[in-house]
């Protein structure tokens, strides 16, 4: 005679390795380190920080620098 299986069971096991296989897709697809992300924002600081640094001084009284 055949094993009795839980469909419902059966069914929930099936989505969760289906759900872990794209889980792992997307990892590889998508996924950076803790340390690239870092680095990123860092470049990104350095930057804002370079690029401000060479902003003109605002004329006295007006917000846009425009006279």
């Amino acid at each position: 005679m055949a094993e009795v299986i839980n469909l419902r069971l059966a069914r929930k096991a099936r989505a969760r390795r289906d759900a872990e296989a794209q889980a792992t897709a997307n990892r590889a697809k998508f996924g950076r380190t803790k340390a690239q992300k870092a680095a990123e924002d860092a470049a990104r600081e350095r930057l804002a920080r370079h690029v401000d640094g060479h902003a003109l001084p605002a004329a006295s009284g007006d917000e846009n620098g425009t006279t």
